[in-house]
């Protein structure tokens, strides 16, 4: 790891308010340069509701319920000191992008975190289609080395930088197990020095891509669909995460529950 994770700093001015001379001369800001050039991406509150992100206008009760992981997930990188997180699934359909992206932009409303979203599930990418993005390059060109940092990275807000391509790669699992890989993330963790960096990476019984992959992350959450995945499913997952040492816990997902439970919780 490259830092120290969930790092407390000095609240800082927007980065909308630093200019390019202000970056140079002033060293405790100086990381800040890469965050300040990417392009920022606007949501929109129609596609948000569509796609399920509740933690961004917090409009459904069930943001509470990753609030809950948010706070449980910085617990625990603060504890074990860690800061790269794995987000699978044993199968498709898992919502696990979604668990993915709540939790990202619930970790980013504390302002004096920064947070990471990267899009790894190569064949089947979800999140630049969730949020709208059209990026002008393509994943496998940004591990490549073949198009700088805030080409590729879009900024949500002042702390949340998102990296997702729109189309599926070929040959991901040679990609992600590429030495130029490792090397473009471990520079990208460098340059924005995050405290979480969250990686939506591809279902584990579905290909070798998530395997792979591992041994690049601290910890891994599995995501699981109540009556979907299977018992069978869930433990093959489970074993394979927990024999590396890399499971930091199981979240089941498409639950159904009454909101009426949340009625009498005040913010």
């Amino acid at each position: 790891m490259d830092e120290s994770p969930v790092t407390q700093r000095t609240p800082e001015r927007p980065l909308e308010r630093l200019n390019a001379d202000h970056l140079q001369t002033d060293p405790q800001t100086s990381n800040l340069i890469a965050w300040a050039t990417m392009a920022p991406l606007k949501l929109e509150t129609r596609r948000l509701t569509r796609n399920r992100i509740v933690t961004a206008e917090r409009a459904d009760p069930a943001y509470l319920a990753f609030d809950m992981m948010r706070t449980k997930v910085l617990r625990s990188a603060h504890d074990g000191k860690w800061n790269t997180l794995a987000i699978t699934s044993p199968t498709r359909g898992c919502g696990k992008s979604t668990v993915a992206l709540n939790l990202a932009v619930s970790i980013a409303r504390q302002p004096d975190l920064r947070v990471l979203l990267i899009d790894l599930d190569l064949r089947r990418p979800r999140l630049a289609q969730m949020l709208g993005h059209n990026p002008e390059f393509t994943m496998q060109q940004f591990l490549k080395g073949e198009c700088r940092i805030e080409e590729f990275f879009v900024r949500i807000g002042d702390n949340l930088a998102l990296g997702a391509g729109a189309s599926s790669v070929a040959y991901p699992a040679e990609l992600l197990q590429d030495s130029r890989t490792a090397w473009s993330l471990k520079r990208l963790r460098q340059l924005l020095r995050p405290d979480i960096v969250i990686y939506d990476l591809p279902p584990m019984l579905v290909s070798d891509d998530f395997v792979g992959f591992l041994p690049n992350v601290d910890l891994a959450m599995l995501v699981v669909a109540a009556e979907a995945s299977t018992i069978a499913e869930i433990d093959v997952c489970e074993r394979t995460l927990t024999e590396e040492s890399k499971l930091l816990g199981v979240v089941l997902n498409k639950c159904r529950y009454k909101a009426e439970q949340y009625d009498n919780y005040q913010d």
